[in-house]
């Protein structure tokens, strides 16, 4: 029986020098009704905590552990270019290497800007939008985040397609006017929307496969209105793929629905979970950065030399099809194996899943936009979730986040956590 007296001792001193106790909202269980578990160490598939209680991931730093914690490959290369400095504030050759790997791993990005999150590279995207159509306004999807960027910390108001107002104090309202807010997979609110605003969009934003309401998969033809539409009204089209980057498929998953986007985010699997982020897209586009243009963007930390040594050391690996082909494989067992555990209980449920990612809904479904995620049990959630980890499986810490696979989960792991979802107690 798992016991954790470690870890409320830790999160009890946390909480007296951290607002909450944690560093990032969700971190701190109030979605599953628990207090957080501390983590000690990682390894492959595996979390240890500061119990010594030992947990199935399948958070996996949020997405970007797609080769398991603490990789050996990734780790040896980190060592190397740590005993030579951390941080220089200067260029490296190892910039122009991972910046090279990228632009020929996804066909819509001829340069790339390296930054320190996907909050950034979102933050350099819409700023170069704007500053390359001299237009204001921004088309974004109701349940997909882009990161707490100002502009795009907004709530919908009470039509269909509103102008965003703020969804956070300290968010002025002038940063958020220019915010348009439409539902996910809805092309002919976009269609009336780019209608209204015509030539005052400077960019629409989406999650080509939303992951921030849970996994959503785009409808049939829904980017490619979205293209045609950006296309015809000179509006730039941003892929959010902070999440779905190198995840999904070697690259980006522009290649999967036939769909290029002009600006590209990615986030920190490019890094191998270090912290770092990417915005790219046609050269014309980013020549309009700084210094070659007049669009200012930033940052001491950009391109720093341990994370990009672990990127460069993650994607060589990732590189092999083989990896994301079982991926996908190891994936759909075990989301089909969980499917008929609860099936069996007669718990209502759908699954939604994209390559090696996926998100269970205590929802009868389907579920295709931010309305019908919503309508999900998140009390029957907030009594899985624990119940799971006391089985040793760990799982995002809310209803509407995506769980995940790594190279390191074996198909023992997966048995383990299908026995765990036949015995969690609802």
């Amino acid at each position: 029986m798992a016991t954790y007296r470690k870890c409320k001792k830790l999160f009890q001193d946390a909480t007296k020098v951290i607002p909450g106790g944690v560093n990032s909202p969700v971190r701190a269980f109030k979605a599953v009704n628990s207090e957080p578990i501390f983590i000690d160490r990682a390894k492959g598939a595996y979390l240890y905590d500061a119990d010594g209680n030992k947990y199935i991931d399948y958070c996996l730093s949020w997405g970007p552990m797609i080769l398991g914690h603490a990789r050996t490959e990734v780790l040896t290369q980190v060592k190397k270019v740590m005993a030579k400095g951390t941080s220089f504030g200067i260029p490296t050759e190892l910039e122009t290497q991972l910046a090279g790997m990228i632009v020929r791993a996804i066909g819509s990005v001829e340069k790339v800007r390296l930054v320190s999150s996907g909050t950034e590279a979102v933050m350099t995207a819409i700023r170069l939008a704007r500053g390359c159509t001299g237009r204001d306004k921004i088309i974004k999807f109701i349940g997909c985040y882009h990161g707490h960027v100002d502009s795009l910390l907004v709530q919908a108001g009470s039509g269909a397609m509103t102008l965003g107002s703020p969804s956070s104090p300290g968010v002025p309202k002038d940063f958020t006017k220019h915010t348009i807010l439409l539902p996910y997979n809805n092309t002919e609110m976009l269609a009336r929307a780019m209608n209204k605003y015509q030539d005052r969009i400077a960019a629409v934003i989406v999650e080509p496969i939303a992951g921030n309401m849970g996994v959503v998969p785009p409808r049939e033809g829904f980017l490619k209105t979205i293209r045609k539409l950006c296309t015809g009204s000179g509006s730039v089209l941003i892929f959010d793929e902070v999440i779905t980057g190198f995840r999904v498929k070697y690259g980006s998953v522009q290649d999967i629905f036939g769909v290029k986007a002009d600006l590209t985010c990615l986030g920190k699997i490019i890094g191998g979970g270090f912290p770092i982020g990417a915005c790219g897209g046609r050269a014309k586009l980013m020549n309009k950065l700084a210094p070659t243009g007049q669009v200012y963007q930033a940052g001491t930390l950009s391109g720093n030399p341990v994370c990009v040594a672990a990127g460069i050391a993650t994607l060589k690996l990732l590189k092999s099809k083989a990896i994301y082909s079982g991926l996908d494989r190891a994936t759909g067992k075990l989301c089909d194996g969980i499917g008929q555990a609860l099936t069996e209980r007669g718990t209502e449920h759908t699954i939604n899943r994209i390559g090696s990612m996926f998100t269970l809904f205590f929802n009868a479904g389907p579920v295709t936009d931010y309305v019908s995620a919503a309508r999900s049990d998140t009390k029957m959630y907030a009594k899985f979730h624990p119940a799971m980890l006391r089985e040793g499986v760990y799982l995002p810490p809310s209803q509407f986040e995506a769980c995940f696979l790594s190279a390191r989960h074996t198909q023992k792991d997966i048995d383990r956590t299908i026995i765990a979802a036949r015995r969690a107690k609802l």
